[in-house]
């Protein structure tokens, strides 16, 4: 199968490694990966902040630059939710009936990473090996928006040397929340320290999830707290063939 990776911005920008993973996973399991150079954000920071009409034209580009797209792997469900909770709204509010159309044509074909693997690909077992300890936090909208469900623990469950520890309150927000952490920071910083403690109970050696902005935030909290815990997104692991690569 031909796969087109959205890479989002905020990977782009700060997790590249992600994106990387998503490739070597993908064409392990046989598939052609295109990335398009077109692409830029998927409009959810400025839609979420108010912005709403300057992110009309980021939906735009994208359902250009993703047109041909026989599938599309977005390692964020973040993004994802962003596509499928607002584009139509967006499409509608335009009035353009081609709009709506195209917006309607494209998101079948989008999928969050562990969605493709086992929705799609129909597979848990995709042949990684990591043999550490390894917490999973289920971010807001993998929850809330595109109800994973156990999705990526099924998967992680797979993973050969792969010991797997179930983290407490696993529904409850980190406290990132994009701008919410910056204009509600005394409430983030509360939340954050929750999960730190739920983290610390599992022992875990590894947290993973399929959004980088939780990771980033956790190990924020972590890191200052002189904890050794390492984030890493469910890509990277998956990824992993125990040779060291990711470890």
């Amino acid at each position: 199968m031909r796969i087109s990776l959205f890479v989002t911005c905020y990977n782009d920008t700060l997790f590249p490694e992600t994106g990387k993973a998503v490739v070597r996973l993908l064409e392990r399991l046989g598939h052609t990966i295109d990335f398009p150079l077109e692409q830029t954000c998927c409009g959810q920071m400025h839609y979420n902040t108010g912005y709403q009409a300057e992110a009309a034209p980021m939906m735009r580009r994208f359902l250009r630059t993703f047109n041909d797209a026989e599938a599309i792997c977005i390692p964020s469900s973040s993004c994802v939710a962003m596509m499928r909770d607002h584009y139509p709204k967006i499409a509608a509010e335009s009035g353009d009936a081609t709009l709506i159309r195209a917006v309607d044509d494209l998101l079948p074909r989008i999928f969050e990473l562990s969605e493709l693997l086992v929705h799609k690909l129909g597979l848990e077992d995709v042949g990684a090996a990591f043999p550490h300890r390894v917490t999973y936090h289920a971010s807001c909208h993998s929850q809330r928006s595109l109800h994973l469900g156990d999705l990526p623990i099924r998967l992680l469950r797979q993973v050969r040397g792969l010991e797997f520890a179930s983290l407490p309150n696993i529904d409850r927000c980190c406290g990132f929340g994009g701008t919410f952490a910056i204009k509600n920071g005394e409430v983030s910083a509360a939340m954050l320290a929750e999960k730190m403690d739920d983290v610390r109970t599992t022992s875990a050696e590894v947290v993973t999830a399929v959004d980088n902005s939780c990771l980033m935030h956790i190990f924020g909290g972590l890191h200052r707290a002189g904890s050794p815990v390492r984030m890493m997104h469910l890509a990277e692991i998956l990824a992993s063939t125990g040779d060291g690569a990711g470890v």
